[in-house]
């Protein structure tokens, strides 16, 4: 049986309707009476007080385990806030989302051949970890476990640096002065490039605040980078750009290439 709860009860009865879950519960405290497990997915700065009101409200058995970008911060809030249950608390990410949020966005095989990355502490009991690898594993996911450090160094790199970037872009066309001109005539790869602008900003201001040093990291390495290719093109030095863009397309192909053959 899968039991929800929700800030809003207009949530709740979408996923009523689409058949996302059994039943829907306003209050926190009912939903998670008598669970196995309880999975919290919600924007980041909001765990704190998830795991607050957890802390006074789960049963004793009850394993905990969240869907957080943000590891080391979840981590923290966990160890200070959900005191009485830390060591039945298994941190945890999919990588596997889209632009698109909400219940209405949920699909069968969202997770199918899609890593999930668990982040054990040193309270985390192995009985814990070993139930929400199952968990994971039954709708198809790939799981592996990491330190929560390199997980959000990880992450900052290949996915929220690729999605501040591309806000950036958005939002530089969009206070351009020929802003509706310039969108009109946009082709498929600016699209492409900006897909993940259209993910929920709530969420993503979120993941800032709380990566907010390994995102600034990978932003610092990341201009490093852009200022060598505008010193390449202001010079019009064509083997270095032939280069760069040659070394980045076998870069990207072969990683496709792997993925492909993962999922075979």
């Amino acid at each position: 049986e899968v039991v929800a709860t929700a800030r809003t009860e207009r949530t709740l009865r979408s996923a009523l309707d689409l058949g996302v879950i059994d039943r829907a519960e306003a209050d926190i405290r009912n939903a998670v009476d008598g669970s196995d497990i309880v999975v919290i997915a919600t924007p980041m700065q909001a765990m704190p007080s998830v795991l607050a009101t957890l802390d006074e409200c789960i049963p004793e058995r009850t394993i905990v385990t969240d869907v957080g970008s943000v590891k080391a911060y979840v981590i923290a809030a966990a160890n200070e806030y959900l005191s009485n249950s830390v060591s039945r608390f298994v941190p945890g990410h999919p990588i596997a989302g889209t632009e698109h949020s909400g219940v209405a966005a949920s699909h069968l095989n969202l997770f199918q051949n899609k890593s999930v990355i668990l982040t054990p502490t040193e309270h985390t009991s192995s009985a814990a970890v070993d139930l929400i690898t199952s968990m994971w594993r039954i709708t198809g996911a790939l799981v592996r476990t990491l330190d929560a450090k390199a997980h959000d160094d990880l992450l900052a790199v290949t996915s929220h640096l690729p999605h501040v970037a591309a806000y950036a872009l958005v939002d530089f066309l969009a206070q351009h002065d020929q802003s509706e001109l310039l969108f009109k005539l946009a082709a498929g790869g600016f699209y492409d490039f900006t897909r993940i602008a259209s993910s929920d900003p709530l969420m993503w201001r979120d993941i800032c605040v709380t990566n907010r040093e390994a995102i600034l990291q990978a932003l610092r390495g990341y201009r490093s980078h852009i200022d060598q290719m505008v010193d390449a093109i202001q010079r019009c030095d064509n083997d270095a750009l032939l280069e760069w863009f040659e070394r980045s397309k076998r870069s990207r192909d072969g990683a496709l290439e792997r993925s492909k053959q993962k999922k075979s």
